[in-house]
């Protein structure tokens, strides 16, 4: 058989004639295909491995670079020389009054400046008007209308009548109760006159005043059912929009009109149970309504209730409107302030400038130090009211007093700590144009 090498790369398959082993050709190939791919493999490692070393060296030489520009020499010295042994013969000598570990150089704060005003210490509550007196008019028993004694939204009179029901059987019975009445002062009277003469006896004539009686109760009783059936205005007032009409049948208990006494006008509202011992009467009170936004009606604590609620822990108080209600109803919605007291020449501060600690509070002042230095100085305080960003100190801090009001961290790892008073306003300016 004629066999010839045929180059392929750098394989040399035997092919024999016209016949070729496809079986051992493939198995050659294959062969060949890992002894091709693991140098480039390594090779490719090698690479990855060396880019990997070179990064980690970059960045860690970056980071050495930044750390040791943003350390300024001064800091640097001061370090070396706080760990010298003989540098000043006690251990730590060099640190700065921030304490063990405390970064160096002054603290950078914000600072804003205590003020004096006039503050109102009171109390805010929302509720609704009421009328000093009112109702609504409801029949005492079931019946039809027979008349109305006044038209919607009229001024009416005490005692004057409003409904009057159908009373046409009841007066029937008064007369009935009347006949009867009269049978009976007949009889007695007769009775007495011949109990004079002899001819009956006490006993007849203690009946026949007995029988008086009952028929005079029974009149009364049938006039009192006839007075039932008449609605009167308890009080003068205004009379509301009626509910009924002449000719419905009420029956008893049911909504007829309402009777407002709109001479004076009561704003009812809760407070919570802490100010009971502030509370008094005769405080006075700014009224102002939602629906006439313009205007500041002004009222005093009427009446405190006799009991705190036990459901919201808070007590109902009454203030009586001065004046100038005529154009108000029972019902609107109210806002109330009560003054406790009008305090002038209160301190007050920004409320950033609290530190709260635990219970306490906190607040620095900016005062000189040595050679011209600024320091802090760290105050508990005690807090008045609040208003509009602002909080009061009742003691400890006068008006004018530098506060910092921001970059207290630093400052709470002691007393007495060297600061840089930072003006962010100053500073932006320029970026500004």
């Amino acid at each position: 058989m004629h066999c010839a090498h045929q180059q392929a790369g750098s394989f040399h398959a035997p092919i024999c004639g016209d016949i070729v082993d496809a079986g051992a050709l493939n198995q050659g190939v294959l062969g060949i295909i890992p002894r091709l791919t693991a140098p480039r493999e390594k090779s490719l490692k090698r690479i990855h491995t060396v880019v990997a070393v070179i990064g980690l060296t970059l960045a860690g030489g970056s980071a050495w670079w930044f750390q040791r520009t943003a350390t300024p020499p001064s800091a640097s010295g001061a370090a070396a020389q706080t760990s010298s042994p003989g540098a000043q013969g006690t251990p730590g000598a060099g640190a700065r009054p921030g304490g063990p570990g405390a970064p160096s150089g002054p603290a950078s704060v914000e600072v804003g400046r205590a003020e004096s005003q006039t503050l109102m210490d009171d109390v805010q509550a929302v509720g609704s008007l009421k009328s000093r007196q009112g109702v609504m008019l409801r029949p005492e028993v079931s019946g039809r209308i027979a008349a109305l004694g006044f038209r919607d939204g009229q001024s009416v009179q005490r005692g004057q009548l409003l409904v009057q029901l159908d009373d046409t059987l009841p007066r029937a019975q008064v007369q009935q109760a009347q006949a009867q009445a009269s049978i009976a002062r007949t009889n007695l009277a007769r009775s007495r006159e011949l109990q004079s003469q002899g001819f009956v006896s006490q006993s007849a004539v203690d009946q026949n005043v007995a029988a008086q009686q009952m028929a005079d109760a029974q009149v009364a009783l049938a006039q009192a059912q006839v007075e039932r059936l008449r609605v009167i205005a308890p009080f003068a007032g205004t009379a509301g929009i009626r509910r009924v009409n002449v000719g419905d049948y009420v029956k008893d208990g049911a909504d007829i009109v309402n009777l407002e006494d709109l001479s004076s006008l009561v704003m009812e509202f809760r407070l919570p149970e802490q100010y009971l011992g502030r509370i008094r009467t005769g405080q006075a009170v700014e009224v102002m309504l939602d629906a006439m936004p313009q205007q500041t009606y002004k009222a005093r604590v009427d009446a405190l209730d006799s009991q705190v609620a036990a459901d919201g822990r808070a007590l109902l108080v009454q203030a009586r409107l001065e004046g100038g209600v005529a154009q108000l109803k029972p019902g609107m919605f109210a806002r109330g302030r009560v003054v406790f007291e009008v305090r002038t020449g209160a301190v007050v501060v920004p409320e950033e400038a609290l530190v709260p600690l635990g219970t306490r509070q906190l607040l620095f002042k900016v005062v000189d130090g040595p050679e011209g230095t600024k320091v802090s100085q760290r105050i508990e305080v005690k807090l008045g009211v609040r208003v509009g960003g602002k909080v009061e100190i009742l003691e400890g801090v006068k008006a004018g007093d530098q506060i910092v009001t921001a970059g207290q961290a630093r400052l709470l790892r002691g007393d007495a700590v060297a600061v840089r008073i930072v003006d962010l306003a100053r500073a932006t300016a320029p970026m500004r144009k």
